[in-house]
């Protein structure tokens, strides 16, 4: 369950977006070394030609998704000021990281992650499953009540093959989201990665009976050539 993510010091609501942007920077050529396949020649030149993983590194943040939730949160406005923010799938801490620049030193952000991960100060890190039957009683007590904003980030190792990758993705976003519906406040947020596919409308159909507002959004720090976009439901509405 080992998310994608990354975020960090500096940088207030709205400049994140600006990564990349306004200046040019020439282009790193990787030499090929031994042992080096072609696909992780190509990847590694990738990254060190993205202007987002520059700026994620000047900026100390741990990896170029911060920007996603940054630019998220710029559009949607589900970052609040003293907010209580679950972070799922959270290693190697980047969405951590921007919900505590957002919510501010009045605000409670949790990360929890099967995989281990570096402290953050200012944030309380949960090494364990989600799925867990213990875990939603345990996060409310550390949060002091239901949770604001559940966000997921998540995505299941790859395996190459496109049908079982979107299936095992749209598995944990329905994982989430139920989950969400465990710990949120009336009125809270859920973010979740999607992998488009075919499959995601059962999971987004169960959304909009629970939230009343489900939008879609691909944030520019998305890379125009990967399928994922990503699910901002807002408003939750308890089953009574």
């Amino acid at each position: 369950m080992a998310k994608s993510s990354g975020a960090g010091k500096g940088g207030g609501r709205g400049r994140q977006k600006a990564a990349g942007r306004g200046s040019r920077s020439l282009t790193t050529r990787v030499k090929t070394a031994r042992g080096r396949t072609t696909s992780s020649q190509i990847w590694l030149q990738r990254q060190l030609n993205d202007p987002y993983v520059q700026e994620a590194k000047r900026r100390g943040y741990r990896s170029r998704a911060a920007f996603k939730l940054a630019e998220l949160d710029d559009r949607f406005h589900f970052l609040k000021t003293g907010g209580r923010i679950v972070d799922l799938g959270a290693a190697p801490g980047g969405w951590t990281q921007i919900a505590l620049e957002r919510v501010g030193p009045k605000g409670r952000v949790i990360g929890i992650d099967i995989a281990d991960m570096e402290a953050i100060t200012g944030a309380e890190i949960m090494l364990g499953d989600f799925l867990d039957p213990d875990v939603p009683g345990k996060l409310r007590a550390l949060l002091g009540g239901s949770a604001d904003v559940v966000l997921s980030d998540m995505a299941a190792p790859a395996t190459g093959h496109t049908g079982t990758d979107h299936l095992r993705i749209m598995a944990l976003l329905e994982a989430a989201a139920v989950f969400a519906e465990e710990v949120l406040a009336p009125g809270g947020t859920f973010v979740g990665k999607v992998l488009r596919g075919g499959s995601e409308n059962e999971v987004l159909s169960m959304l909009k009976m629970r939230f009343r507002q489900v939008r879609h959004a691909k944030p520019p720090a998305s890379r125009s050539d990967s399928a994922e976009i990503y699910v901002v439901a807002m408003d939750f509405r308890p089953e009574s």
